[in-house]
Order: C-alpha cells, then structure tokens, then sequence
C-alpha cells in the first residue's frame, strides 16, 4: 500500500458516451465518487466490468467501493422480472459479485452505496423488492430522506444517531442476507444500511453520499479501515 494514500477501487460501468469527437461505448463514473476518496485521503482506481476480478487480481487494492448504478437482474436472486425492473447488465452484475467475493475473501474494506448495497445482499443470498416508491422523485432529483442509526455501529460511530441522506432508487432490500445487520431505516421502514458483522468493515448504504464532497465522513472512514488493515 501507499504510505499516505490507500489506492481505493471504484466500480464503473459500460456506457454509450460522447466526448470530444467521439460517441463510443466507454467504462464511465460519477466524478464525484473520485473527488470524495481523494478528499478523505485516498487515490481513487476505476475498475471496469470487463476482464476477471479474484483476490489475486484486486490484492493490490487497499478499499473497494461498488457504485450505485442500474437495477440487478432479478434471476440473481431468483426473482422474475418485475415491469418497473429495467432491463439487465449482466456484464456489471458479474463483475460486482466477483469483486465483493474477491473483497470479502482477503479482507478488504467495501463501501457499497444504493445499487452497491444490493449487491452486496444479493451476493450473500439476500433479495430485493424490485419497485417501492417515495425514495425516487424522478431522473436526477435526489429525496432528502431522514434516517435513525443503530447504537453499537459503524456507521453510528461515523455518523451518530441520525442524519440526512440523499436517496435516488426505486428498489430496496427485502430479505437481509445471513450476517448482514440492519443498521439504518427511513421512516417508511425501508433498509438504508447494512454492514457484515464478521467483516471489520464492509458497509452498505442505499443513499448516495458521494452527491456532498463536503461532507467526507463514509468515505473518510473507508479509507481509515484500508489504512488499519495495511499497519
């Protein structure tokens, strides 16, 4: 590892994109998961869903944030596709399942935020209602939702009893996977984080917090578990 800075993994996804004088399909992310590792400390590695992810290929990583992004493909988790579900990315769903396997296995610290923290249910044999509504006012508006912490936490000891979080989704976990503890909820009861008890930090928040580079405390306290996990 770095001496100062953990090199952060950050799932990407395969997008049609224009830039300059091109319109391709390129491996894309929100800026603003970028701007808030290095903000909290960390260098930030875009990893794309293409090629193999295993503990060997990712050791040199010291965290790993999955991305918010696109609905799971519900056979994951032995679902039929529900009318709202958009339609699979079955290239990011395998990438990501690997890369939470590969994390888990040799310890590295994950953040998943919103699509990040289904992933990581769905990963350990959990599911998801595929469409709840209140949380996903419409493209690109975010809904400022208020949500109660669990005491005895990691994510109450970085962000206390309660706080504001931006939310953008339209599904949400149903049944938590074996070992997952619920750790926040909203006032309608929908599950705002996660985290694996036997992991010293694996979290998950349904939230997007890399919408405020100001307020760093998730992502400061990732780069924090990878630095603790490298001494």
């Amino acid at each position: 590892m770095s001496a100062s800075k953990p090199l952060i993994g950050i799932s990407t996804y395969l997008e049609r994109t224009r830039f300059g004088h091109w319109d391709v399909e390129a491996a894309v992310l929100y800026r603003g998961y970028l701007d808030c590792v290095v903000k909290a400390g960390g260098n930030p590695v875009m990893l794309p869903p293409v090629g193999t992810w295993t503990a060997e290929t990712i050791a040199f990583l010291d965290g790993l944030v999955i991305a918010g992004g696109a609905d799971i493909d519900p056979a994951a988790y032995g679902a039929e596709k529900h009318e709202k579900t958009g339609e699979p990315r079955r290239d990011r769903d395998d990438a990501e399942f690997a890369l939470v396997e590969a994390a888990l296995k040799i310890d590295l610290p994950v953040l998943g935020v919103c699509r990040g923290m289904q992933v990581l249910n769905v990963a350990l044999g959990g599911t998801l209602h595929q469409h709840i509504e209140g949380h996903n006012p419409a493209p690109g508006v975010f809904e400022h939702t208020e949500i109660e912490i669990v005491g005895d936490s990691r994510l109450h000891d970085v962000l206390g009893d309660a706080t504001t979080v931006q939310c953008h989704h339209h599904q949400s976990l149903d049944r938590v996977a074996d070992g997952l503890r619920v750790t926040a909820a909203a006032p309608d009861g929908t599950v705002e984080a996660v985290e694996l008890e036997s992991a010293p930090f694996v979290v998950g928040v349904q939230s997007h917090p890399e919408q405020d580079t100001e307020d760093l405390r998730l992502f400061e306290a990732l780069v924090e578990a990878a630095r603790r996990r490298a001494s």
